[in-house]
């Protein structure tokens, strides 16, 4: 889905004025069986349509959304995959985000840590290229930042991380 509504909406009032939205990472995980070693965990990633880069999938939470429900509901749209939440994983802002159009935004990232329940991934709504099983200890190359939030999705502490 692009640009939700309500940030359209505002942005008709303050143009290209930075806006601090809230986001949702979704670090979405799968245990493959296989008999050579009893299992392969597995993550879900996406590759953008606008940069090329893989990513976790990522979102923003609408206006009410809970942030889990927002990060369940992008994977769903976005990937065709069913999964649930089963904790917070890290709590970060972003550096400032400029568009191609000059709009401007910083966004409060929650990644959650997800279980896989079900679907087989695809780019379900045009925002990516593609969206496939990675096994964790082989992942394509990805931002330093996107990195983060998998490693503390991918820790197997209860606690949520935070830069400080």
């Amino acid at each position: 889905m692009p640009t939700p509504e309500f940030v359209l909406e505002l942005r008709r009032h303050i143009g290209t004025a930075p806006l601090w939205l809230s986001g949702v990472t979704a670090v979405v995980l799968r245990e493959r069986r296989n008999s050579s070693d009893g299992g392969v965990l597995e993550v879900l990633l996406v590759r953008r349509a606008d940069n090329g880069a893989w990513t976790p999938v990522t979102g923003i939470i609408d206006p009410g959304e809970e942030p889990a429900v927002a990060a369940a509901r992008e994977v769903l749209e976005e990937s065709g995959v069913v999964a649930t939440a089963t904790r917070l994983a890290s709590v970060s802002v972003t550096e400032e985000v400029v568009y191609d159009n000059g709009d401007r935004s910083h966004y409060l990232d929650l990644t959650f840590r997800f279980t896989w329940v079900s679907g087989d991934p695809h780019p379900a709504d045009g925002e990516n290229t593609e969206a496939r099983w990675f096994a964790v200890g082989n992942l394509p190359p990805m931002s330093e930042r996107m990195r983060e939030r998998l490693d503390s999705a991918l820790a197997e502490r209860g606690e949520a991380t935070f830069r400080v």
